[in-house]
C-alpha cells in the first residue's frame, strides 16, 4: 500500500499508483502551508508570514455565484461591504474603507489620485471571472504597495495563459458559463480560451453582465420600502408617482462588460514575458441612495447617475528566474491604465442638469527582486507611478438642450510618487522567523484651480511635495507542528490625493467642500497578534486581535474661504467645509475562524469579526468611526459526496444602535430604519440560504442556490440600497 500526500488534500491510500489508476482526495481544512503571494509579490509560504491574509480560490467563486468582484470579496467572511446602489460595492476593512484600502491587479496599484473618502466602486471594473485567486491583507501593507495601504489590501491575480510543455502540441483549454438571477433578473454570460504552444501562448475572456431593478425582501423594516418613483411629464415637469410595486428598488439596474486577453512569450527557460489588456465598461447606473431622499415632502432629485464607469489597463510584465548576483528572481511591471467616470445629477423639477466628468491616465513602472542569502531571503524594489487628472463640468438646460460651462470637480493635476523598499525574512531557525520591511515614499501633487474661475482665497495653482516613511516588522513561531503563533506591528501611510487637496464643491446637504491645499500625509500605526492550533485532520481554529491608532487623519471640517464660512452654492447659500489634517482615530478588535471536517462528507467553517473604534470631533468629543462595521460573520455547513456539493449558510450583522451610531451617520434617514423616537440605527439581521453543485462528467458544472431563503428585507449597514430578497440562482458551466 503507498500513501500519498497533497497540501491541503487529506492522506489518500491506494494499493496502486500506476498511471491509469485514479483515486479521489477529499480536501481538508487546515492549510498552515498555503502559498500566499500578497504579502511581497512573489509567492511566500503562509507559515512564515505574520500578517493575517485570506484566499478565496477560483473553486470558491464558481458554487457561490457571487455577481461582482465586491461580492466576491465578501465570500471571505472577513469583509464587509457597503453599496450605495446595485452597481457598487465598497469594502471596509478593520474599520477603514475607501481611499483607505488599497486594489492590486496582477500587481499593478489600482488606487488613482481622485479615489476618494466616499464609498467606492471601483472594484466592480474586475471580472470574478477571470480571476486565479483572490487574497486579502488585512492590517497595514504600505512597505510593499505604498500610499493607501493603511487598513488592507485587497490583491487580484488573474488568469493566464497555459503553455504547452511537449514540443508540436497546442494545449487548448477554456471554460463558459451562463447565469440567472430572480432578484435583479440577472443574464450573465462568460467564456474563456487559452492556446499554448511551447514559446507562445495565448488567453482571451469574455464576460457581459445584465441586472434590472433588485428586488428587496418583504419582511423586514417599512424604513427601506420605495413608495415613488419620479417621471418626466411632457418634458415639462417632475412627477412623483406611486412605485407599484415598493419592494423593487427602481432605478437600480445597469449592464456590464469584460474583456481580458494575455499574449505570453517564453523566449528561454529562464525569461517569462507578457502582455496584458483588460477592459471594463458599465451603462449608466443609478445611485439609488439619492433618489429615496425626500425634501419638503417631495423627492430632492429628479435625476442622479453615474455616468459609464469605464476601466482599462494596458500591462507589460517581464520576469527573469537565474542566480544571479543581485537576485534570483526580477520581475518588472509597465502599465498604463485609464479611468473615466462621470456623474449626473438635476434636482426635483428644476431645469438644470449637471455633469462632471473625470478622466485619469495613470502610468506605473515598477522592478521587484527577491534574493536567497543562505537561508535567508531578501525583498526589494523601487516604484513609480504618475497620474493626468482631467476634469471638466458643464450645465444643461433640458427644456432647451442649451449647454455651458460648469463648475469642474477637480482641478488639473498631476500627482506622482516615487519610491524604493526592502524587506527580509530572517530564518533564525526552524520554528523562528522574522520579517522586518522599510519603505520611503516621495509625492509630487500639482494642482491648477484656474479651470474653474473662482475666488478661492489662493493661488490658482498648487503644489504640495513632501514623504512618507513606513515599515513593519513581525515574528511566527511554530512551537510545534499544530501550532502557529504571529506578533506584528507596521506604519501604513496616505499621502494627500487630488480629492483630498483640490475636490470642489462635492455637495454634502446644505454644506459644500472647498479645496486645502496644505495637508500632509495620514499613518496607521497597527500592532497585531495570531494565533492558529490545528486538532489533527478535522478542526482549525484561527484567531487575531489587533489595535489601529490613526494620526494626522484627513476629514472633513469647518472651514472659510477669504474670511467667509459660507458661500453661495448652486442658488443656496452652503457651509464651508474641506478636508484637513484635523483629528486622530483607534479601530481594535479580532477575527476568529473556525474549519472543521466531519464525519461522513460534513464539513463546518465560521467567520467572526468584532472591530470597535472611535474618532475624534470637531469639538473633541468621541464618535464610533464611520467605517468600523457592527460585529458580522459567517457560519456554513457543507456536504460533499461524489460529484456533488452543498452548502447551507448563514450570513448575520448586529444591530448598532443610534447611540453607537457614528456622528456622520445620524442624520442620514435615508439610509437607515427608525427607532421608536424616530432616530436611525442599523438593524440586526441574518439570512439562511443554500447551494448545492454537481459535476457531470469532467466537462460541466451545473449549480444552483437559494438566497435569503426567509426573504427578509434587511441593509448593510452604511448602505444606502437593500439586499436582495428571496434570490434563486441556476448557472451551467462548460470546462474544456
Amino acid at each position: 500500500m503507498k500513501r500519498i500526500q497533497v497540501v491541503s488534500f487529506a492522506l489518500l491510500a491506494v494499493t496502486s499508483v500506476a498511471a491509469n489508476n485514479v483515486g479521489r482526495m477529499d480536501t481538508t481544512t487546515f492549510k498552515l502551508n498555503e502559498v500566499v503571494v500578497s504579502a511581497s509579490k512573489w509567492k511566500q509560504n503562509m507559515r512564515e508570514q505574520p500578517k493575517r491574509i485570506s484566499t478565496i480560490k477560483p473553486e470558491q467563486f464558481l458554487f457561490e455565484n457571487p455577481q461582482t468582484a465586491a461580492d466576491l470579496l465578501e465570500l471571505s467572511g472577513q469583509v464587509y461591504i457597503q453599496k450605495s446602489q446595485l452597481g457598487g460595492g465598497s469594502p471596509m476593512i478593520r474599520g477603514f474603507s475607501t481611499n483607505r484600502l488599497l486594489y492590486s491587479v496582477d500587481g499593478i496599484r489600482m488606487n488613482t489620485a481622485i479615489f476618494r473618502s466616499g464609498n467606492l466602486q471601483n472594484v466592480i471594473s474586475l471580472d470574478p471571472f477571470a480571476m486565479e485567486s483572490t487574497e486579502v491583507l488585512f492590517g497595514p501593507g504600505s512597505v510593499i504597495y505604498g500610499s493607501d495601504a493603511m487598513g488592507g489590501v485587497m490583491s487580484f491575480t488573474t488568469k493566464n495563459p497555459v503553455f504547452s510543455l511537449r514540443a508540436g502540441k497546442v494545449k487548448v483549454q477554456g471554460s463558459a458559463t451562463a447565469r440567472y438571477s430572480s432578484a435583479n433578473n440577472e443574464r450573465t454570460g462568460h467564456f474563456d480560451v487559452s492556446v499554448g504552444g511551447r514559446k507562445w501562448a495565448f488567453l482571451t475572456s469574455f464576460s457581459s453582465f445584465t441586472f434590472d431593478d433588485l428586488k428587496q425582501g418583504s419582511h423586514g423594516p417599512i424604513d427601506y420600502l420605495k413608495p415613488f418613483l419620479v417621471q418626466r411629464h411632457n418634458n415639462k415637469e417632475d412627477i412623483a408617482i406611486t412605485n407599484p410595486n415598493p419592494l423593487v428598488q427602481s432605478p437600480s439596474g445597469y449592464s456590464q462588460i469584460n474583456l481580458m486577453q494575455k499574449i505570453g512569450f517564453r523566449p528561454s527557460k529562464n525569461w517569462d514575458l507578457q502582455y496584458a489588456l483588460h477592459y471594463s465598461e458599465t451603462s449608466d447606473y443609478a445611485r439609488y441612495d439619492r433618489h429615496t431622499r425626500i425634501k419638503k415632502g417631495l423627492p430632492q432629485y429628479g435625476e442622479w447617475n453615474y455616468g459609464p464607469q469605464v476601466w482599462m489597463l494596458n500591462q507589460f510584465t517581464a520576469q527573469h528566474m537565474g542566480q544571479q548576483t543581485f537576485y534570483d528572481r526580477m520581475a518588472v511591471r509597465l502599465a498604463i491604465q485609464r479611468f473615466e467616470e462621470s456623474r449626473i445629477d438635476r434636482r426635483f423639477n428644476k431645469p438644470t442638469r449637471s455633469t462632471t466628468k473625470e478622466i485619469v491616465d495613470a502610468y506605473s513602472a515598477g522592478i521587484d527582486f527577491t534574493k536567497n542569502i543562505a537561508r535567508h531571503t531578501l525583498y526589494y524594489g523601487l516604484e513609480y507611478v504618475y497620474d493626468d487628472v482631467r476634469s471638466n463640468g458643464s450645465e444643461t438646460d433640458i427644456t432647451s438642450n442649451e449647454t455651458k460651462k460648469g463648475l469642474a470637480r477637480y482641478p488639473q493635476s498631476h500627482w506622482a510618487s516615487y519610491a524604493a523598499y526592502v524587506q527580509a525574512l530572517f530564518r533564525l531557525t526552524p520554528r523562528l522567523n522574522l520579517e522586518a520591511g522599510l519603505r520611503y515614499n516621495y509625492y509630487d501633487l500639482t494642482a491648477d484651480f484656474s479651470n474653474n474661475n473662482l475666488e478661492l482665497g489662493f493661488a490658482p495653482k498648487q503644489t504640495n511635495r513632501k514623504g512618507a516613511l513606513s515599515g513593519s516588522v513581525g515574528l511566527t513561531y511554530q512551537p510545534a507542528a499544530d501550532w502557529l503563533l504571529s506578533l506584528n506591528a507596521g506604519r501604513g501611510f496616505r499621502t494627500p490625493n487630488v480629492d483630498d487637496m483640490g475636490k470642489l464643491f462635492d455637495s454634502v446637504e446644505g454644506s459644500v467642500v472647498v479645496p486645502n491645499p496644505g495637508l500632509k500625509p495620514e499613518y496607521a500605526h497597527n500592532v497585531e497578534m495570531g494565533i492558529v492550533k490545528t486538532f489533527g485532520s478535522f478542526l482549525k481554529l484561527d484567531l487575531s486581535a489587533y489595535y489601529t491608532h490613526l494620526s494626522n487623519a484627513m476629514v472633513r471640517r469647518d472651514f472659510t474661504v477669504n474670511g467667509k464660512d459660507h458661500m453661495p452654492y448652486k442658488g443656496e447659500e452652503a457651509k464651508i467645509l474641506a478636508i484637513q489634517n484635523a483629528a486622530s482615530a483607534y479601530v481594535a478588535g479580532f477575527q476568529l475562524g473556525c474549519y472543521a471536517t466531519l464525519p461522513m462528507g460534513f464539513g463546518y467553517n465560521m467567520q467572526l469579526n468584532l472591530q470597535h473604534g472611535k474618532e475624534e470631533l470637531d469639538n473633541g468629543d468621541k464618535s464610533t468611526i464611520r467605517h468600523a462595521a457592527p460585529f458580522f460573520g459567517r457560519a456554513a455547513l457543507t456536504y460533499r459526496h461524489d460529484k456533488l456539493t452543498m452548502e447551507l449558510y448563514t450570513q448575520f450583522q448586529a444591530k448598532r444602535s443610534y447611540e453607537d451610531m457614528p456622528d456622520s451617520e445620524k442624520s442620514k434617514t435615508e439610509l437607515y430604519a427608525l427607532d421608536g423616537d424616530g432616530h436611525v440605527y442599523a438593524p440586526a439581521w441574518f439570512t439562511l440560504n443554500l447551494k448545492a453543485q454537481y459535476k457531470q462528467g469532467k466537462h460541466f458544472l451545473f449549480n444552483a442556490g437559494l438566497e435569503n431563503i426567509a426573504d427578509k428585507r434587511y441593509r448593510h449597514y452604511s448602505s444606502g440600497i437593500s439586499a436582495a430578497g428571496r434570490n434563486f440562482i441556476v448557472s451551467t458551466t462548460y470546462v474544456f
